[in-house]
């Protein structure tokens, strides 16, 4: 007996149903994204390839960046992280803001990570007593609270350089001018959104209790993580490529490496040495995120010493992972600059 076209079609589907049932269901498993996202150990880079001064210095040791890998969860990933000790989920709105892209994040990412460049640069040849010429330009917006007044008049990249027509070229000076306001007063802001010049107007406002926990009543504008448009020119001459690494970690490693190669001095002593923490102008170590994972990923790389911040409970954190995985690698705790290169005197 013949069988049409149209009855061998309702046969196929009749056997292949629960098949197709299936694709879709793993195909949503595995593609449907969840509002978290997911933190796992990253890997340690050697700096001499990623920071080279004109005719520097190079050791038979190494100093390492170490970093952190980050992604939005899907379900089976959620559930592995779940009972991973060193894959953490964070819910996305503690990693991004209310109304922030991820392009827009991970360009925020890369600003930081220039900033945490300038200021290594700085540090670094100052304190080799090299040639180093900074130019302030004005300060990025790198992020912006939902409901607060900066929300749909600035953007992220605008380039703040006044206020009331005072000119403020770097952070610290937006943040001066602006904290002694109070809610209810007016600015005007003058920015770049490209090449453009705008005026923005203003009121300051009154944070939500969500962004200022129990610190007491507080007002602004709502621009958060400014960031300073910084230029340097430098003698002997810096490259620094980092592709898409971004955030401000490396700021400690960076000013390690480049005083390195500034320096005839043999500061490694053939050493393998990691570490993290930001850099600021004052020499200062900052806390960063996620250090555990980065205490795996340094000891997979062979790291010999780990510098880590003593602030945030970095350090003791640090040590808590270097025991649970029985690693070797020793910890020791920094707060300035100054810290980790009495250390390295040591050596």
């Amino acid at each position: 007996m013949d069988i049409t076209r149209e009855e061998k079609k309702k046969n196929f589907f009749s056997k292949n149903k629960f098949v197709l049932l299936f694709l879709l269901a793993f195909a949503f498993i595995t593609f449907y994204p969840l509002p978290y996202y997911i933190t796992s150990p990253g890997d340690a880079r050697v700096l001499d390839p990623i920071i080279q001064v004109e005719n520097g210095d190079k050791d038979k040791g190494v100093f390492m960046l170490t970093t952190v890998s980050i992604g939005t969860a899907n379900i089976p990933q959620y559930l592995w992280a779940k009972f991973s000790d060193y894959r953490e989920v964070i819910p996305a709105d503690q990693i991004r803001s209310e109304d922030e892209t991820d392009e827009e994040y991970n360009q925020r990412q890369l600003q930081m990570m220039e900033d945490s460049q300038h200021a290594a640069t700085i540090v670094a040849y100052q304190q080799a007593g090299k040639k180093v010429n900074i130019e302030y330009h004005g300060v990025y917006v790198t992020g912006i609270m939902s409901g607060m007044p900066a929300e749909g008049k600035l953007k992220i990249g605008d380039k703040i350089v006044a206020v009331d027509n005072k000119p403020v070229m770097e952070t610290k000076k937006l943040l001066d001018v602006l904290s002694p306001k109070k809610a209810g007063d007016k600015v005007d802001l003058t920015i770049y959104r490209g090449n453009k010049k705008m005026q923005i107007p203003l009121s300051i406002e009154q944070f939500p209790k969500k962004y200022i926990g129990d610190e007491g009543p507080k007002a602004g504008l709502g621009i958060t993580s400014p960031v300073t448009d910084v230029s340097i020119s430098t003698d002997p001459k810096i490259k620094i490529d980092t592709s898409q690494i971004g955030g401000p970690s490396a700021g400690l490693m960076f000013t390690l490496e480049i005083i390195d190669q500034l320096e005839d001095k043999d500061m490694t002593h053939g050493k393998k040495i990691a570490g993290t923490g930001t850099m600021d102008l004052q020499k200062n170590v900052g806390p960063i995120g996620g250090i555990q994972q980065k205490i795996v990923a340094a000891d997979e790389a062979g790291a010999d010493i780990f510098f880590a911040p003593v602030d945030g409970n970095n350090y003791k954190d640090a040590v808590k992972a270097q025991k649970d995985i029985g690693s070797k690698m020793k910890i020791v705790p920094v707060k300035t600059l100054d810290d980790a290169l009495k250390y390295l005197e040591k050596l």
